[in-house]
């Protein structure tokens, strides 16, 4: 067995005090949580505080080559523009590279599970060979405008998560966003067996609500640009999330991303619906992009209000790292105690992606990893040179 304390222990749910012990058995499985008292004096003793391993419900891995390709402060229109036209990497291995290297630093950073945002296959080699060290549960986006291409654009997206499923990758068919999904394409992708978890970025820019409210805005201009056909999308007079949830009428957890302009009504018109809602914040992304950051105390303060976090990608982002985006919450809203940033980042993420069995927690029987934070970082904690 395997017993440790620290100058803190957080569960998942609340910090223990100096005076426990995780004890594990040598699979770094959880036995107890206990008094150090219990112990006897075999115990290990490390700095800082531990956690159990933080979940990235919201990344963009096939777009780490991307890294400082955009510049920060463009708005959102403007990012998706450049994304759109930058993100073919210059040769496969670079691309393949980028992933590996961004997969391996999520994981020393102590993330142990992500949701990971597919257009393509491109990350499901990554996803295979880190499987004993990173859970991963693989979005494949759905895109199109037109309603006419719809059942096109839903075939073409199905062959790419046929791709993660044969590999047995725990894989969802989701929408992009309210304004790249027409409504005939958002009634296909509802209708569809066997896919009842949806994860969709909501609400990112102002220009999103003024798209759906008035169909005007900034977005005319990004489809003008690429001579899009978004005819059907826009103009229903209320903000865009009470305009499109209601297409998810089956029961399925929702995970909304970003949420960086959804006001109280927004946020109520989501909770009304059946099904498992979650809300997942990315606040360095906002602030790259839109100079902005979601209205975290309106969230926190609605009845029925699960947050998770996210990191997005490394062309909205300089790091792909949970612990951060904490830090800038903390920075942003000092008033939020770090015990509920702590659990938005392990056992509200690890329900939402459906794994609250196996991690986000240090309860009995879970493998959740431990990261340690000293100094104002954190890292995954290296069991084998505890067991050494």
């Amino acid at each position: 067995m395997i017993k440790i304390t620290a100058d803190d222990i957080f569960d998942g749910r609340k910090f223990h005090g100096p005076d426990r012990a995780l004890v594990l058995d040598d699979n770094a499985t959880v036995s107890a949580l206990v008094p150090l008292s219990w112990v006897g004096e075999d115990f290990i003793t490390v700095e800082g505080i531990l956690s159990p391993g933080f979940i990235n419900t919201h990344c963009h891995l096939e777009l780490s080559h991307m890294k400082g390709v955009i510049p920060p402060g463009t708005g959102l229109p403007a990012f998706l523009t450049a994304v759109m036209e930058n993100r073919q990497p210059p040769a496969a291995e670079v691309l393949a590279s980028a992933i590996d290297s961004a997969a391996e630093d999520m994981r020393i950073r102590g993330i142990v599970a992500v949701g990971d945002i597919a257009n393509t296959a491109a990350t499901a080699a990554v996803k295979i060979r880190t499987a004993p060290h990173l859970e991963w549960r693989t979005f494949v986006e759905c895109m199109g405008v037109s309603d006419q291409f719809a059942p096109q654009r839903l075939e073409h997206s199905l062959s790419v998560l046929a791709q993660f499923r044969q590999h047995r990758l725990p894989a969802n068919l989701v929408p992009h966003a309210p304004y790249s999904v027409s409504p005939t394409l958002f009634r296909l992708i509802n209708g569809l067996q066997h896919n009842d978890f949806i994860s969709i970025h909501n609400q990112e820019s102002q220009a999103e609500n003024e798209l759906f409210r008035h169909k005007t805005g900034p977005f005319l201009d990004f489809y003008r640009h690429f001579n899009m056909d978004a005819s059907s999308i826009g103009g229903a007079g209320a903000n865009s999330l009470p305009a499109y949830i209601g297409y998810f009428d089956k029961a399925q957890t929702v995970l909304l991303v970003h949420n960086t302009f959804t006001i109280r009504t927004d946020v109520e018109a989501a909770l009304s619906r059946t099904g498992d809602t979650y809300w997942c914040l990315c606040p360095n992304a906002n602030l790259y992009i839109e100079g902005m950051l979601p209205d975290v105390p309106m969230l926190m303060d609605t009845p029925g209000v699960n947050i998770t976090l996210g990191t997005d990608s490394l062309a909205s982002n300089h790091q792909l790292c949970i612990w951060s985006e904490i830090a800038t919450l903390r920075d942003k809203f000092p008033a939020i105690p770090l015990e509920t940033l702590l659990q938005w980042a392990t056992i509200n993420g690890a329900e939402a992606l459906g794994i609250a069995d196996r991690l986000g927690s240090f309860e009995k029987g879970k493998s959740p990893g431990i990261v340690q934070i000293v100094n104002n970082e954190a890292r995954l904690l290296n069991m084998q040179s505890l067991i050494v």
